[in-house]
């Protein structure tokens, strides 16, 4: 059974945030193994898309500051547009329930 290829999601030149921790897998041989070498939160440039063949699906060459370049799937990254969307978003929904928790607090203060 064939796994049918996933197009991906991100370009090159495009600015993502780690979500996770990346971890040397080997690939490093300067850096011990299981080294964390990016920690979640470090942003970077893609600077490059691939496929890994087993898996049959995009890897993006993402270099980080240090100039130091690494392979992620896209569970790995998100773009920093998308992460700074997702956070007004969180901020506008805690601003509302803030309002409606004072807006309530003040309706019973009287009483």
């Amino acid at each position: 059974m064939m796994i049918e290829p996933r197009e991906p999601q991100y370009q090159w030149g495009q600015q993502v945030v780690a979500l996770v921790d990346l971890i040397n897998d080997g690939s490093y041989p300067d850096r011990a193994d299981r080294e964390v070498l990016v920690e979640t939160g470090s942003e970077g440039e893609i600077v490059q898309v691939g496929r890994h063949e087993e898996l049959n699906q995009p890897v993006y060459m993402v270099e980080f500051d240090g100039g130091l370049v690494i392979g992620c799937l896209e569970e790995e990254i998100l773009l920093c547009m998308e992460l700074d969307q997702m956070l007004a978003e969180s901020r506008s929904q805690s601003a509302g329930q803030m309002s409606l928790l004072n807006d309530a607090g003040s309706s019973t203060a009287g009483a």
